[in-house]
């Protein structure tokens, strides 16, 4: 397991396209923490005017900065990332993926327009703390809205017990989800099944804000090679450099 430099860095981003504007809507991550960070900042002010210091001022200024950083990694800056991993993995377009956690499609949907005759799948519990208007309507209409609904389905399905056949996919993606699994042994249950329904040779890639290291060691325990970790640089920001987003990659042996 190596740690490697972000893929923010200039020799990462070099020949790397962007996506377009996106059609659909994909809603903000972690909703109820915008307006916990908007009453921190407004109790800063107050406390700022009844005390007549300047100090607070600067806290709240810090406050509303780590907001500002994490809704654009969650409107824009994951949508960048993304595009440039999948760029990477040159797909033929024949594929099957999987987006595991998929929420409103943002990875998925920008997957889905690297097939052809390929096709994507997202598994998500819908729940709506994780993401504001989660459900799977709300995916499929971006699906529509994207122009690829003919390539992607989805399912309520929990990332412990996925309802798919033994190497049914070809890569297995997962953004800013497995984290929201509590307990270190469903998180292990969730990474063999990712394991369970990839083909040989084939690639997965998660992107989280903790735990990677832990993901890292157990999927070379489960016997994934060219495991890999590193920082996703600061377009996956979601509060600033003291919560990055860590991408770890493994390729099923064949």
């Amino acid at each position: 397991m190596n740690d490697v430099e972000p893929i923010g860095s200039p020799g990462a981003a070099r020949g790397l396209k962007h996506p377009a504007r996106r059609r659909g809507s994909y809603g903000i991550d972690a909703p109820q923490l915008l307006p916990f960070l908007a009453l921190l900042a407004i109790g800063n002010v107050a406390s700022a005017v009844l005390s007549r210091t300047a100090w607070p001022l600067i806290g709240a200024a810090a406050i509303l900065a780590s907001a500002a950083i994490g809704l654009h990694t969650s409107r824009r800056g994951k949508f960048l990332v993304w595009s440039d991993l999948l760029d990477q993995l040159a797909l033929e377009g024949c594929e099957r993926i999987l987006d595991v956690g998929c929420g409103r499609g943002a990875v998925l949907l920008l997957a889905t327009q690297h097939l052809t005759t390929g096709r994507a799948v997202g598994v998500d519990i819908w729940d709506r703390k994780d993401q504001s208007g989660n459900s799977p309507d709300a995916t499929l209409s971006n699906a529509r809205l994207e122009g690829v609904a003919d390539r992607v389905e989805v399912h309520t399905a929990d990332m412990t017990a996925l309802p798919f056949a033994t190497a049914t996919f070809d890569v297995v993606v997962s953004s800013i989800a497995l984290h929201n699994v509590k307990r270190d042994t469903d998180r292990e249950r969730a990474l063999s099944e990712t394991i369970r329904v990839l083909r040989p040779g084939g690639r997965v890639l998660i992107a989280d804000i903790w735990g990677t290291r832990h993901y890292s060691r157990s999927l070379s325990q489960l016997g994934m090679s060219n495991v890999r970790r590193r920082r996703l640089g600061w377009r996956m920001w979601w509060s600033g450099p003291w919560l990055p987003t860590w991408l770890v990659t493994a390729t099923h042996p064949r």
